[in-house]
């Protein structure tokens, strides 16, 4: 006979099944109207290669021109809209899609619905070192 328990705490009782609603969140830094919660990294649960954050972002707010030397980004539409420019193009992305920016492309995000929440995965981890952060 198998027991389960059911956990409340901020790792669902495992580093490996999480509940970002119980996790802690921040502003991160050159992002407008944005709350993100770090889901996977070296801190949380041992991620070595990459690094997950759930981001929710106002309408209007975003981030502005930026690019990751050296790293790897996608992030996923879980829900609303955005104008995102990749190296210098503009596209229309929604809940469904997602957005692949290569090394060393800058990109930006613009929320132009009522809001957006997005699942964001870097490779390799981020951690918001402002050392892995290119401006124009």
């Amino acid at each position: 006979m198998s027991t389960t328990t059911t956990s409340t705490s901020k790792y669902a009782g495992s580093k490996y099944i999480l509940r970002p609603d119980d996790m802690e969140s921040y502003s991160p830094a050159n992002h407008t109207g944005t709350k993100n919660t770090r889901l996977v990294s070296a801190a949380i649960n041992g991620a070595q290669y990459m690094e997950v954050v759930l981001g929710e972002v106002e309408k209007g707010a975003g981030v502005s021109t930026h690019a990751h030397p050296g790293m790897e980004q996608a992030q996923y539409f879980i829900e609303g809209e955005a104008e995102v420019i990749i190296d210098g193009v503009t596209h229309q992305a929604r809940a469904g899609d997602l957005c692949f920016f290569p090394a060393d492309v800058f990109h930006s995000v613009r929320v132009t619905s009522e809001r957006m929440k997005v699942l964001i995965i870097y490779s390799p981890p981020y951690g918001e070192n402002p050392e892995k952060v290119g401006r124009k």
